[in-house]
């Protein structure tokens, strides 16, 4: 078996969990290759590094990203698209999409052993009718169409299928996987959804209405969303809160279910509903 590791050596005690991990995989004859800008931290003989990332990523049987949900979020897009599982170790302060957490490295034999399950995550896609649809943009979690820091409040035109679904006036909407419904969404006051389901969320961002709340739509719905112009305002996409694409007044973006999947690895055998209740009592403590 080959693993690329992808550590995010900026968080606090990531270097460290790596350098144990990296050692078990060793120990369990697991062939560990990283990125050559990562030498200098892990000089180890029998590491094989390689210049080209994406090369890395589709020599490897199985990704492992150290770090937050931020870095194993980036990192699973890319394994994806190479169609390669990913585990997730967790070593930020959340970790939702974690499949082991620092103090787990023994398990890594189940790798081996094949006793893991593998989670198939839904995955978005954002375009822009000024692009023709034709560049496509992903998102794990979700996409975010909102205003600048200078920015008035927006008017947004929302429509799904082809069908008129409503206006909104925010500062944005949220639209999420499953996966994101514990992310951003969460936090504007969206649902929490199981990532096993197949369904897009769409929240709003401090809506100016009372009685606007979020919209559960089928996988197979196509959302056309529109930021009506007032003549003052900054508009943008952001992907996943890491690609951020301007977006003109009257632009159309277009969001639907991609036909690419995430493999998330769990090596922990908790539920979800015990991830969450866990998670968010770390987050409120």
């Amino acid at each position: 078996m080959i693993a690329a590791v992808i550590p995010n050596l900026t968080k606090t005690n990531a270097e460290q969990v790596t350098q144990e991990l990296v050692k078990e995989l060793r120990r369990l004859g697991i062939h560990v290759c990283m990125d050559a800008a990562l030498y200098s931290s892990f000089p180890y003989r029998d590491i094989e590094f390689f210049e080209d990332f994406l090369g890395m990523i589709a020599a490897c049987d199985i990704v492992i990203a150290v770090g937050g949900d931020g870095t194993i979020i980036h990192a699973a897009k890319h394994a994806a698209l190479a169609d390669k599982p990913i585990l997730g170790v967790n070593a930020g302060r959340i970790g939702f999409v974690a499949g082991l957490e620092p103090n787990q490295l023994h398990r890594l034999h189940q790798l081996l052993d094949g006793t893991y399950k593998v989670e198939r995550r839904l995955m978005l896609e954002a375009s822009l009718k000024s692009e023709q649809y034709q560049n496509v943009y992903y998102a794990l979690n979700e996409g975010v169409i909102s205003r600048g820091s200078q920015s008035r409040i927006l008017d947004f035109q929302v429509s799904y299928n082809d069908n008129n679904l409503c206006h909104y006036r925010a500062d944005g909407l949220i639209v999420a996987t499953p996966t994101g419904s514990t992310a951003y969404s969460l936090s504007a006051g969206g649902p929490v959804i199981e990532p096993a389901m197949r369904c897009l969320l769409l929240t709003p961002i401090c809506p100016h209405s009372l009685m606007t709340r979020s919209v559960v739509f089928g996988e197979d719905t196509t959302l056309h969303i529109n930021a009506v112009p007032n003549g003052q305002s900054e508009i943008f996409l952001t992907l996943d809160g890491e690609t951020t694409i301007p977006v003109t007044e009257d632009e159309c973006v277009r969001f639907q279910k991609s036909a690419r999947s995430v493999s998330l690895i769990d090596l922990k055998y908790q539920t979800f509903y015990e991830v969450v209740n866990e998670k968010l009592s770390e987050r409120r403590a």
